[in-house]
């Protein structure tokens, strides 16, 4: 069964626009990039890293809200403005001594492609394209940006029994 799984999951891997946005841009007149995130994956990100759990961030967007809000969440792993994914996530496997099948990875359309059929869990949120939820594990059954990080943080987490572990969070 693909929900255990997630018990054996060491780090988890997100793509940004789609996975932890809405993959909507909004762009100023001045040019700026902006994004909404929604505030339940900023929890559970902020539980999860507190419990142990990595959370690595690997996005072909740059932005440096992005950047911002990532760090604010206590996440250190965020590389923005990567050409070649499988290749960043190589390095960090190197990094920090794991394999592929420690990893969950959360994509949603073509750039996540290559990596999500090689890592123990592919994950795509509900509104993913067709050629990605074809080759998920899980599907989850929120969107992009609207909780699917949440969604598959909180599996992990309960499997592990590190969820409702008592845990200063501070306002996300």
């Amino acid at each position: 069964m693909v929900i255990k799984k997630f018990s054996a999951i060491k780090a988890v891997v997100l793509d940004v626009d789609g996975v932890l946005t809405d993959g909507k841009l909004l762009f100023t007149e001045a040019g700026e990039q902006l994004r909404t995130f929604f505030v339940k994956d900023g929890y559970a990100m902020q539980l999860a890293v507190k419990m142990g759990l990595q959370i690595w961030v690997i996005s072909g967007g740059k932005s440096i809200g992005v950047q911002k809000r990532l760090l604010g969440l206590g996440i250190t792993e965020i590389h923005l403005g990567v050409k070649n994914k499988m290749q960043v996530l190589s390095q960090l496997l190197l990094k920090y001594q794991l394999n592929l099948h420690d990893l969950m990875y959360v994509g949603d359309d073509m750039p996540d492609y290559e990596v999500m059929q090689v890592v123990g869990l592919a994950v795509c949120p509900n509104d993913a394209v067709e050629d990605i939820k074809s080759i998920s594990h899980y599907m989850s059954p929120k969107n992009g940006g609207e909780g699917v990080v949440r969604d598959v943080l909180e599996k992990i987490l309960k499997l592990q029994g590190k969820w409702g572990v008592q845990t200063e969070i501070k306002s996300v």
